[in-house]
């Protein structure tokens, strides 16, 4: 029903007159006022949104800006505000996907200065955003800009040569040349791209990193203040499975040739290692039925979404986030064994774990396998018990779940499991779940002291596994005594009682340990972790094997299933810790190839799983420190090359460079990099670091005319010219001692330019020179 028009304007006056007056806080009244006769004027939305604004309160800003771009979806100016706005808080994503339609609408607009300032923004927000730099590489080739056309040009060369098509990104060199045909930059590029060398990738501008620091906080707080998500653990996984599908596709770029292009975040989930494994033909299938399957859901068309995310898995996708989301599709439907089969992969990941086997536990009910249904159901509410607990009590609440697991399967009452499925599912499939479990854990009696807490299952269960529990306090109590022999004799004939009961075995593990029988302890733990990993339980699998490699640090095959146990839950940082744990116990024995090819892994990993951009900088680091003693000059300067893509600013780095180029007698290519790295920290407004970087490299290495004369241009620079002149003459001097008279001869002229108080004595030099 249309609101009043008198009231409305009456309103939008009153807040008018009082944001002209500063007082955000009644302008914002007026405002909602105005709002609630017309709720969709796009004017009375765009002014509360920057009252908010000024009142600090960024998200409820967003909100209005957000409706308003809703109402007028031609209109950039909302879009960019939410831009702005979702930079401000954190919302990286949606500031891009903002921008990113601000831009296009500005471009329509023919406004391309406007489009353009977008598009920056996301190249700032993601440097490696293909679609961005395409887009400000065309407009500004149509503006006749070749400077700025060629810069973009690059960056997408770059991007796409680390996608694996260097023919693609050599084509692209070729356009910024043909624009700017003395472009040091695009003539550097072909080299190295011609030399199989990376290009160097876009940077960040200065003051770019805020919004991604926001994003961090956003994560930490998230982590650290768990809250209700309004949704129950289903519906929960299926939203994180969604928009990890979306976020792949965002990732890959919008509307553009580029958005079939690999990024490093999809190496890890499409098959094969690297880019050289990937087919441009596949790769555009993948993208293209990832969309389509997204696009079905959202119209409610299940049955396409499955199909169009099955030809992706049957095209090598390889992704947590759709196997659980097959899985709630073909749940829905009747081809159950499917969905158990891809909810068995998504049980692996930490995002989906809960809510796969709540699925699992449904379907088992729904074949009328009610004692699978009963474990599956247990192992739910075993998750979601650990979630809500101390960290430290986590494990033991755990494993006091694996008597009652087993006691479930193996009863023959249908109504004690029917009855169990039905209480955890009161418990579980509700939105305030978390709160819940922590109101019915208060209800439980405190245990005593020494003694593990106790599982809330007891409650929901009333299983017989009480006799279980008591033999293992038992056995505790035995071993703490020193009676370690009795404590096995009891662990054994415990087993009667739960002979799967997986925590026993581990027990027995332990007991092994204390008497000193490693091997027996190993083999033991081995065979354990093994049932865990088959029975889906990731994390009490990678507890063994982490005990397994403390006490045999060699054993390679248990770190190798460590890692993939750690790589498949997305725990990529563990991962890769243990690889380098791995690399130094090889280098400690000497092994250095073995070390290397163990580094050359982790690294391998790291780029693919979007690991923090640190991990990749050390694993590089230490394979030049082994290619240094090795005196495989050639190969660590490769590698200190990829070093300096990804730390610019590390001047130890660029000093290894140049002094490996020296080394190598490769004067051009040390200049290169003097260059470099004096433009670098000239743009970054650091020039003044140079003079003492160059001072330190020619008192290492005096012999080197090169250094000198980069040494010398900084003290003319800096108006020292009397060291200027110092070092040009023994730039001539080694020049001459080495036979290079016209080398000499640029020297003295360049002295003779400085004009220093002798200039006579260089002129008289100079001639003799020439005369020689």
């Amino acid at each position: 029903m249309p609101g009043r028009e008198d009231l409305f304007r009456k309103a939008m006056s009153a807040g008018h007159s009082a944001a002209w007056d500063q007082n955000w806080e009644k302008a914002a009244e007026y405002y909602r006022k105005a709002l609630e006769e017309f709720p969709d004027d796009p004017k009375a939305l765009a002014s509360l949104g920057l009252a908010l604004y000024e009142l600090q309160k960024y998200e409820d800003a967003l909100k209005a800006y957000q409706r308003a771009a809703q109402v007028t979806p031609a209109d950039p100016i909302p879009l960019e505000k939410v831009a702005q706005l979702a930079e401000r808080t954190g919302n990286l994503q949606l500031a891009i996907q903002a921008a990113l339609q601000a831009a296009e609408l500005y471009i329509k607009e023919q406004n391309p200065d406007k489009a353009i300032e977008n598009w920056l923004r996301v190249t700032t927000l993601d440097p490696d955003h293909v679609a961005a730099h395409s887009r400000l590489a065309l407009v500004h080739e149509r503006l006749n800009r070749p400077q700025q056309a060629a810069t973009e040009y690059l960056a997408v060369a770059s991007l796409l040569q680390r996608a694996g098509q260097p023919d693609r990104a050599a084509e692209i060199i070729g356009r910024a040349l043909r624009l700017v045909p003395n472009s040091p930059e695009a003539k550097q590029a072909q080299v190295l791209l011609k030399n199989g060398q990376l290009l160097p990738k876009p940077m960040r501008p200065k003051g770019g990193t805020g919004p991604l620091r926001m994003a961090q906080v956003k994560q930490i707080e998230a982590r650290t203040r768990p809250t209700e998500s309004g949704l129950d653990p289903i519906a929960e996984a299926r939203q994180k499975a969604l928009t990890r599908l979306a976020e792949v596709l965002f990732d890959l770029s919008d509307e553009s040739s580029e958005s079939t292009l690999s990024k490093r975040g999809l190496q890890a989930i499409v098959r094969g290692t690297g880019p050289l494994s990937l087919q441009r033909g596949e790769l555009t299938q993948i993208v293209l039925h990832l969309g389509e399957a997204i696009d079905a859901q959202t119209r409610n068309n299940e049955e396409q979404a499955a199909q169009e995310l099955e030809k992706a898995l049957e095209l090598g996708f390889r992704e947590p986030a759709l196997y659980f989301n097959l899985g709630v599709l073909r749940a829905k439907g009747a081809r159950l064994e499917s969905a158990l089969r891809y909810l068995q992969h998504a049980v692996k990941h930490i995002d989906y774990a809960l809510g796969a086997r709540l699925l699992m536990g449904q379907i088992y009910a729904r074949m009328e396998r009610l004692s699978d249904a009963v474990a599956e159901y247990l192992e739910a509410l075993r998750l979601a018990d650990t979630m809500v607990v101390a960290p430290e009590q986590a494990d033991a609440i755990g494993q006091l779940y694996e008597p009652l697991i087993e006691s479930m399967r193996q009863s023959e009452s249908l109504d004690q499991q029917t009855q169990l499925i039905k209480n955890i599912e009161q418990l579980l499939l509700r939105s305030n779940w978390r709160a819940q479990i922590l109101q019915a854990r208060e209800q439980l009696p405190k245990p005593s002291e020494g003694a593990p807490p106790m599982p809330l299952a007891e409650v929901l269960a009333q299983a017989q596994s009480s006799q279980v529990i008591e033999a293992i306090g038992k056995v505790h109590q035995l071993a703490r005594s020193g009676r370690l022999r009795s404590a096995m004799d009891e662990a054994f004939h415990s087993l009667k009682y739960a002979p799967t009961y997986l925590p026993l075995h581990t027990l027995i593990g332990d007991l092994l340990i204390q008497e000193g029988r490693i091997a027996d302890a190993i083999a033991k733990f081995t065979v354990v972790a093994q049932a865990y990993s088959v029975r889906g339980e990731s994390n009490q699998a990678i507890n063994l094997l982490r005990r397994i490699v403390e006490v045999a640090p060699m054993d390679l095959a248990a770190r190798t299933r460590l890692i993939e146990h750690l790589a498949n839950r997305g725990q990529v940082d563990e991962a890769i810790g243990e690889y380098l744990d791995l690399a130094d116990i090889y280098y400690r024995l000497a092994e250095l190839d073995m070390a290397r090819k163990t580094y050359t892994t982790a690294l391998r990993l790291a780029q693919q799983g979007g690991a923090n951009r640190a991990w990749s900088v050390k694993l590089l680091q230490r394979m030049a420190d082994i290619d240094m003693q090795r005196l495989d000059w050639r190969q660590a300067l490769r590698v200190y090359e990829q070093i300096r893509t990804l730390e610019p600013e590390d001047l130890t780095v660029r000093k290894n460079l140049i002094e490996l180029n020296l080394r190598l007698n490769q004067p051009a290519q040390a200049a290169a990099e003097l260059e470099s790295l004096v433009a670098h920290l000239e743009s970054s407004g650091k020039r003044g670091q140079a003079l003492a970087f160059l001072e330190e490299l020619v008192n290492e290495n005096p012999s080197q005319p090169v250094l000198r004369r980069f040494l010398a241009e900084e003290y003319r620079q800096a108006g020292r010219v009397a060291e200027a002149v110092a070092q040009l003459d023994e730039m001539g001097d080694l020049l001459l001692d080495a036979g290079d008279t016209a080398g000499a001869i640029q020297a003295i002229e360049a002295i003779i330019a400085l004009n220093p108080p002798n200039v006579q004595d260089y002129v008289s030099v100079l001639a003799k020179l020439k005369g020689s």
